[in-house]
């Protein structure tokens, strides 16, 4: 098969392939020419095992990403063995520190046949469920002391830098617009929302104001210290501190 037929049946199988994966998958098809995507692309591959030996004698000169809106993804590749067929494997989130990934075990890729929708059904009821395990955990792992929010409260954490974190808001995303309106950013890998501690009295005029808004959607609001931090005395009382989490940091082994 020449290396244009080669290309188009790549970007055709992962076009099949991501339309008939649960949820909702986009496909972005990578050529050679796309060499710095494909130099980025290697590097976060998820995989000691399968994929991970093919390119070791191969690099990576094209690749279909399928994309999750949730930030999930999976690289599709050619064999390169000389069998039918094609590599696909996980794809790690960029921008998590090192210790995330400790004792996380790699969600390593498969082998499909040359079918897109009998691949499916193997993609879903394996390498899917394992990335998904994988994923929680290293995003847990990178929450460090943040407590997760729930539905119906969400729980502030002072930071060492002087900012205020909470991880992923309520499903109902009012409470992200809130957040984004006070000044909070979300990190869109971590589901993280920070306020900067650079200008204290701003940072304290927000976190007043977000309370009663919050409570006007039924969320109530909690103030975590972390052990040996002291909130600023211009913190909102109505935000009690709670409880800080402690967690044993793990080793990255990607």
């Amino acid at each position: 098969m020449h290396d244009h037929d080669t290309s188009e049946h790549l970007a055709s199988y992962a076009d099949v392939l991501a339309g008939e994966l649960p949820d909702t998958w986009t496909s972005t098809h990578l050529t050679a020419d796309a060499k710095d995507d494909l130099a980025e692309l290697a590097d976060r591959i998820w995989d000691l095992d399968l994929v991970a030996a093919s390119l070791a004698e191969h690099p990576l000169t094209q690749a279909a990403v399928l994309s999750r809106p949730d930030g999930a993804q999976l690289v599709l590749l050619d064999r390169r063995d000389g069998r039918d067929g094609f590599l696909l494997t996980a794809v790690a989130p960029r921008a998590l520190p090192d210790e995330a990934y400790r004792a996380v075990p790699e969600p390593n890729g498969v082998a499909l046949a040359d079918d897109p929708f009998l691949s499916a059904e193997q993609v879903a009821g394996d390498l899917l469920a394992r990335y998904d395990r994988a994923l929680a955990q290293v995003r847990h792992n990178a929450l460090g002391g943040i407590q997760p929010s729930q539905p119906d409260r969400i729980v502030l954490t002072w930071q060492p830098d002087g900012s205020v974190a909470t991880a992923t808001a309520p499903a109902d995303d009012r409470a992200g617009t809130i957040l984004v309106a006070h000044g909070f950013i979300q990190d869109p890998q971590s589901g993280i929302y920070r306020l900067g501690g650079d200008d204290t009295q701003v940072q304290a005029r927000a976190l007043r104001e977000i309370g009663p808004r919050l409570d006007a959607l039924g969320i109530g609001t909690a103030l975590q210290h972390p052990a040996g931090r002291t909130a600023p005395t211009s913190a909102p009382a109505s935000m009690p501190p709670t409880p800080s989490g402690t967690r044993t940091p793990t080793a990255r082994t990607r």
